[in-house]
């Protein structure tokens, strides 16, 4: 049996913590080493990516139980050690992470990574904790991933300089420490009651748990899925999200574009390995789906009150987290399968309307140059007052505007979920399921509330983005064409030429995250995979499936 592909599960993580690592000791001097070596690790990281979405999609038959990987860091099996788990969910977040990360880096490269000291480094972290987070099968593990994470996500945020970029970078991090103070909490309390921390052990152990003992570890899953709500963006706790993302720059608000989704993973994947009655209403049923129409209804109502595109780009992501959360959370109907494909859209056309963004803003009048205080605290350079502005600055592009225009036009599609993009296809798959249910049963009230939310938001996303977008492109006599840099453009084109390709093969795509989906019903496999290489039965592993 060939055994080389079980040391790639374990490479989305040891690849950016090394690549990091060197990087932190090169001197600010050495920028194209850091450059190159940043581009090669991010490659490397996207490569690895797409053969672990083969291989748990049976690619090598044999290899893994169940199709799904099980690592053991130290050669300590599960329960006992630290094991990664690489399943089908996780790859897809696994590539959909480092193809956000590779055009992102790209889009840097071309002058935002100068503007403060460190970054590559900070973005290697970042994708190391994001990756981090997707593999592994232990839960306090997954909080020092998601700390990893945010401690990269601080400086990235605070990246650059600016009297608005400190103070809602300051909001960003006291909100995000106190989500991870409930989910220390909340894991205390589940390692209390079930004297576990491996998912898996957890799952058998919770559903042999006392009536007494149960309550309490269901008290610490809400604590605990109070945290993850928090992290993603959920309403009441995302009044940060707009202002922190907004003033960020353009690359770390495009990678900021999946930071929500994670929370969402983290619901998703225990509420996979804890079906009812061990499950806490934080991750399942009428809970989850009434936050997440608020939140829907609070990202609309956000859409229609602004006129800035960074504002608009980050109420974008509040909506995607609001759909996502209550078609997760919907009672009766299993969205799971539509709803990671709507994932995968927004969060790749959310990123390139960030990127996008920062370009758009150059055609403006009054445009500034925005990295004049960066190069002069970072010396990188002498002020010059008859030098070429941020607007002149870069390589032309040919027809900047037009380039301009239909990317912005193609944003607003896929985010509005007009046709005929991938944006219209997953809300399509969303509405026609609800109002389709499987097994012939009548349609909800729940489900015609969030079929009526989507179309409600998809309508207010449509007049936001046009108003935007005359505004720009035909509100002012005086617009001025700008210098794009190809590193600039093509990260942009990409992002959106991926969302063209999920258009064309949607079928294929459909097909593998509904396989995904399907794959979370039966929490039996991912027992048995991790549990089972100790060499002894897994009582009750069957019984998870029922």
């Amino acid at each position: 049996m060939t055994t080389w592909p079980v040391h790639l599960q374990v490479l989305p993580i040891v690849i950016p913590l090394m690549a990091g690592g060197a990087m932190l000791l090169l001197k600010e001097s050495e920028h194209k080493i850091r450059v190159s070596l940043a581009i090669l690790s991010t490659t490397a990281q996207l490569a690895t990516a797409v053969a672990l979405l083969y291989l748990a999609a049976g690619g090598v038959p044999g290899l893994w139980r169940h199709d799904i990987g099980s690592y053991a860091l130290g050669g300590w099996p599960a329960p006992f050690g630290i094991v990664m788990v690489v399943d089908r969910l996780a790859a897809v977040m696994l590539t959909l992470n480092a193809t956000l990360g590779l055009c992102v880096l790209v889009y840097a490269c071309a002058r935002w990574d100068r503007a403060g000291a460190h970054f590559h480094p900070l973005f290697q972290f970042l994708l190391m904790g994001l990756n981090g987070a997707f593999l592994t099968g232990d839960l306090f593990n997954l909080f020092v991933f998601f700390e990893i994470l945010l401690a990269a996500s601080y400086g990235l945020m605070l990246h650059g300089s600016g009297a608005a970029r400190v103070g809602t970078g300051l909001h960003y991090v006291v909100v995000n420490l106190l989500a991870s103070l409930l989910l220390l909490i909340g894991i205390a309390v589940a390692y209390g009651t079930t004297g576990t921390l491996n998912l898996a052990d957890m799952a058998m152990r919770a559903s042999r748990l006392t009536s007494t003992h149960r309550h309490l570890f269901d008290a610490g899953m809400a604590i605990l899925g109070t945290g993850f709500l928090a992290k993603a963006a959920a309403w009441p706790l995302n009044f940060w999200l707009p202002g922190a993302y907004a003033s960020a720059c353009a690359p770390v608000a495009a990678a900021f574009a999946i930071m929500t989704k994670v929370g969402i993973y983290a619901l998703l994947r225990l509420e996979s390995l804890l079906p009812p009655p061990q499950a806490s209403t934080a991750f399942r049923g009428q809970w989850m789906f009434a936050i997440g129409i608020a939140t829907l209804i609070f990202g609309t109502l956000g859409l229609l009150t602004t006129r800035q595109i960074p504002r608009l780009a980050a109420y974008c992501i509040i909506i995607s987290a609001g759909t996502l959360l209550a078609a997760l959370g919907m009672p009766g109907i299993m969205l799971t399968g539509p709803a990671l494909y709507y994932l995968v859209v927004s969060v790749l056309a959310a990123a390139a309307f960030f990127l996008l963004a920062e370009m758009v803003e150059r055609t403006q009048p009054f445009g500034a140059n925005l990295l004049a205080v960066s190069q002069e605290a970072f010396d990188l350079g002498e002020a010059d007052p008859d030098a070429p502005t941020y607007e002149e600055a870069g390589v032309a592009i040919p027809a900047a505007l037009v380039f301009l225009g239909l990317t912005f036009a193609a944003c607003a599609l896929l985010l509005s979920g007009l046709p005929p993009l991938s944006g219209f296809i997953a809300k399509f798959a969303l509405l026609s399921t609800l109002l389709h249910p499987p097994g012939g049963t009548a349609t909800s009230w729940n489900a015609w509330l969030l079929f009526a939310t989507l179309l409600v938001s998809g309508l207010a996303a449509v007049v936001a983005l046009c108003r935007a977008g005359v505004q720009l492109f035909w509100g002012t006599d005086t617009i001025t064409v700008p210098r794009l840099h190809p590193a600039e453009a093509a990260p942009v084109a990409v992002l959106v030429a991926v969302c063209i390709a999920l258009t064309v093969w949607a079928e294929p795509a459909l097909v593998y995250l509904e396989d995904t989906a399907l794959s979370l019903d039966h929490p039996s496999d991912y027992i048995d995979a991790v549990l089972a290489p100790r060499g002894a039965a897994v009582p009750g592993a069957g019984a998870q499936s029922q």
